[in-house]
């Protein structure tokens, strides 16, 4: 799940350079652990670990990171609500978003299933439009447009995927969407932290629910994979928040299309797979037609700053 817009950093051109520096290496990190992460997630899904069960342990560990860490620090007020009930109807309907991209991860090669899953950002331009009242120009419908038929180019059920992993992954993207346009009418009265933690918590909620209908014994590595996909999801994110924080959102959003390298070499080395001309050719689109989204969106804030 990658963030893709926020608000750019002040200061000193000298100062702006370092951070910009380090922001990208930071982001750059962390999309190299949310990759591992994905490809964990593979691995452990594929024929040993059923997704509950996984999202179970994963919620459970991050929510325990997130308080100890806090509370060492004495700053668990960061971790309180405002809008209680409203948090928990996002967490409860965001346990889709990663249920289905780990689902899907069981059915499709991990670079079809991010190639799909770029397609959040058009759901996200949609979602903004109607639900956040931002404009959005011709330019951006057309990229939008252009986007999705990218999107469906991609999905080749006739290569090494199959058509029901395929919409998980635009479930995956739709929910993101949604968890994306909540938590930016939350943030007025939320902190990020509470947000994130109230998110888990309720994708643990439902998961939980589930569990004792697919509840199987697991091994010792089975446990070791699990806390290996929470400690790369809980630092990945971590590299990717501290990046948007010191350096521009419109420079590190297209960066995000890196990780399509990343899942190439790890669909090869582990799984033999290669992604169809087909897929890559979709790719190609859904990635230009992101980057002028992303464009545009960079040329509004410009100029909303300029106005203010």
């Amino acid at each position: 799940m990658r963030r893709w817009f926020a608000h750019a950093p002040t200061g000193s051109t000298n100062t702006q350079r370092s951070a910009t520096s380090t922001g990208i290496i930071l982001f750059m990190l962390g999309l190299a652990l949310m990759t591992a992460m994905d490809a964990s997630v593979k691995w452990l899904v594929e024929d040993r670990v059923h997704v509950i069960q996984l999202l179970v342990v994963r919620s459970c560990i991050i929510a325990s990171l997130l308080c100890l860490y806090y509370a060492s620090r004495k700053q668990l007020a960061q971790l309180k609500p405002v809008r209680t009930k409203v948090q928990i109807v996002r967490g409860l309907i965001g346990f889709l978003a990663p249920f289905a991209f780990f689902l899907a991860l069981k059915y499709l090669p991990l670079t079809d299933a991010n190639v799909v899953f770029f397609s959040n950002i058009f759901f996200i331009t949609l979602a903004s439009a109607f639900f956040l009242n931002e404009k959005v120009g011709p330019y951006r419908w057309s990229a939008v447009a252009v986007g999705y038929i990218g999107v469906l180019i991609a999905i080749d059920p006739s290569a090494d995927g199959e058509l029901f992993g395929y919409l998980m992954i635009l479930l995956s993207s739709a929910t993101y969407a949604f968890l994306f346009i909540s938590g930016k009418k939350l943030g007025t009265t939320e902190t990020s932290e509470s947000l994130v933690l109230f998110y888990n918590l309720g994708v643990g909620v439902v998961a939980l629910i589930w569990l004792p209908s697919v509840w199987q014994s697991l091994t010792i590595n089975d446990w070791l994979g699990i806390l290996l996909v929470s400690v790369l999801a809980v630092f990945g994110q971590y590299c990717m928040t501290q990046a948007f924080a010191v350096a521009e959102a419109s420079l590190l959003a297209p960066l995000n299309y890196t990780t399509l390298v990343l899942t190439l070499i790890f669909d090869w080395v582990l799984w033999q797979t290669i992604p169809s001309a087909q897929t890559m050719l979709g790719a190609t689109i859904i990635i230009a037609s992101s980057c002028l989204v992303i464009y545009r969106e960079h040329r509004q804030e410009s100029k909303l700053k300029n106005t203010a």
